[in-house]
């Protein structure tokens, strides 16, 4: 049997793997699934079509799985599926999917969520990313491998933060954050490259200087946005960042770009 503090509370159904770790008060839904190696610290509450993939750890008050805060739910069998390795501090919420947004809300492996993290529905996070405290999302969003999302951050439904982006403490995100990008402020603005995070990823020197050309042509003022994208694409076309933001920005998108302060009136 796993260890289960006896004052849990398991549904029957619930499907748990013998090296699960439940702690006191917490409860789990008859819906959910829990790999193996998960642990639940005491009064986490784990509900709804919750799958919570091997090695995640889930700290204390955090309500995981639990219906939607969209009034355009109607109890659809949506579900959360959270990959492996995750750990999730304290008061962090993560909610379903919907029929609106293709039923499933999914996390991926190895991130960090910190103390008050929201995930609402139909959200897509990809691996290794790091949400600091109280950082929020709005339905739809998707954010990419390696991005961070700095403390009391917002962002709004449908917004897509690039892979290896940095957005800056207390900012407000209503546009889209191209991969490799640095952005900052009350409506937020770009504010350059993450450099220090490439450096830390192990990315080359040429690489890096290849994206800060590229970036600089990018928003420039010469030419339309797109004649500056065509030109990026066959200029950068072996440098694998450039090409990143390069299909990023190509790709159907419900939001315009976070762009530097000056440029499109800002």
């Amino acid at each position: 049997m796993p260890p289960i503090h006896p004052t849990a509370v398991i549904a029957p159904g619930a499907r748990i793997a013998e090296d699960v770790t439940i702690g006191p008060y917490s409860i789990v839904g008859e819906d959910v699934v829990l790999s193996s190696g998960v642990r639940l610290e005491a009064h986490v509450v784990v509900g709804g079509r919750t799958t919570i993939g091997a090695g995640t750890r889930i700290f204390p008050f955090a309500a995981i799985g639990l219906e939607p805060q969209d009034l355009k739910y109607r109890g659809e069998e949506s579900r959360l599926l959270i990959g492996r390795n995750n750990t999730i501090r304290e008061y962090v919420t993560m909610n379903p999917g919907t029929a609106g947004g293709g039923m499933v809300t999914r996390v991926g492996d190895a991130c960090l969520f910190m103390v008050g993290v929201h995930i609402a529905h139909d959200c897509q996070i990809g691996n290794h990313v790091v949400m600091a405290n109280n950082a929020t999302l709005a339905g739809h969003v998707i954010v990419e491998d390696h991005a961070i999302l700095g403390g009391l951050s917002a962002v709004h439904q449908f917004v897509r933060i690039g892979r290896h982006a940095m957005v800056g403490g207390m900012s407000g995100i209503e546009r889209d954050v191209i991969p490799y990008g640095q952005v900052m402020g009350d409506r937020a603005r770009l504010t350059g490259l993450n450099i220090i995070g490439m450096q830390r990823r192990g990315f080359s020197r040429d690489e890096i200087q290849g994206l800060r050309n590229a970036y600089q042509l990018l928003f420039s003022a010469d030419g339309t946005f797109l004649e500056r994208v065509e030109e990026a694409a066959l200029r950068f076309k072996d440098n694998s960042p450039v090409a990143d933001i390069i299909a990023f920005i190509r790709a159907d998108s419900s939001r315009a770009l976070c762009q530097p302060k000056g440029i499109d009136g800002g």
